[in-house]
């Protein structure tokens, strides 16, 4: 009797976790994850705002007083360094490897003189950098991630229609590009 209850306790656990596996992958199997998403935008290495509704990738903004922009990356040539400057109540950045984990997050309280400077790059890149850091990025927030491909979301306030210009102008003059340190 205690065999046939291990078994159907055992039985029950065992089908519990395998849908709970199936239910958890669907997004990466099904091509509707995050990252998938973020990917079909355009080109890499380009920040693209959303709009309120959804675009063709299915992204889409649907806070009115926030604006979003959305940045696809790779890693594996290079290093990828993200800039933005201007002036907006607030801003956060979210950096997500190519399986929508959270790998940085910040925000304009916890930056650097306000702005959005981070550079991304595997561990032997970054270890290549800090050999000698060039000038240019003495202020730079340096990440490291073992994966190679990921997106950035960038995020600003306009809590009012007066914040509309600058959100929009933050938001469209973010960089995302490969970083080539000048020599």
């Amino acid at each position: 009797m205690l065999r046939v209850l291990f078994a159907l306790l055992a039985g029950l656990f065992g089908a519990a976790l395998l849908h709970l596996v199936i239910i958890l992958s669907l997004p990466h199997f099904t091509g509707k994850d995050a990252a998938t998403r973020v990917a079909l935008e355009g080109d890499l290495e380009t920040f693209y705002l959303l709009g309120p509704s959804a675009d063709t990738a299915g992204l889409s903004n649907n806070d009115p007083f926030v604006r979003t922009a959305v940045c696809s990356f790779d890693i594996e040539e290079s290093p990828v360094r993200f800039t933005a400057r201007g002036n907006v109540p607030f801003w956060s950045v979210a950096l997500f490897d190519d399986a929508s984990n959270e790998i940085f997050s910040m925000n304009d309280r916890t930056s650097v003189g306000g702005a959005v400077d981070i550079l991304i790059g595997s561990p032997i890149q970054l270890t290549e950098l800090r050999k000698s850091l060039p000038q240019e990025l003495q202020r730079t927030i340096l990440v490291e991630t073992t994966r190679s491909g990921g997106y950035a979301v960038l995020r600003t306030l306009a809590p009012q229609a007066s914040f509309e210009d600058a959100a929009k102008s933050f938001l469209s003059e973010a960089s995302c590009q490969e970083f080539a340190p000048s020599n």
